[in-house]
């Protein structure tokens, strides 16, 4: 059996490995992390999978589909928030 972490577990565990990346960030590096966005397909089909699970009606295929991308919109979310310590001056990013 499968035993699932809570996401701010898996939050917390992504922050401490991602460190090193965000020390290592220059300035200008942390400005084009922080201005990632997904590309308008991807943002549309993100959209289109949280309205369908807020309706109760995803399929296991779709389930998995979205949360591969809630999984990848945590990890830039992270190193975004790391980016912007960057640019703040906080060494602990």
């Amino acid at each position: 059996m499968m035993v699932l972490m809570p996401a701010d577990g898996v939050a917390d565990i992504l922050d401490r490995l991602l460190d090193p990346v965000g020390r290592s960030l220059t300035p200008e590096a942390a400005r084009r992390l922080i201005d990632l966005r997904a590309d308008p397909v991807a943002q549309q089909r993100m959209d289109e999978l949280a309205d369908r699970c807020n309706e109760g009606v995803l399929t296991a295929d779709e389930m998995a589909e979205y949360d591969a991308y809630i999984s990848a919109a945590n990890l830039v979310a992270i190193l975004q928030a790391k980016a912007k310590a960057v640019l703040s001056g906080d060494v602990a990013a």
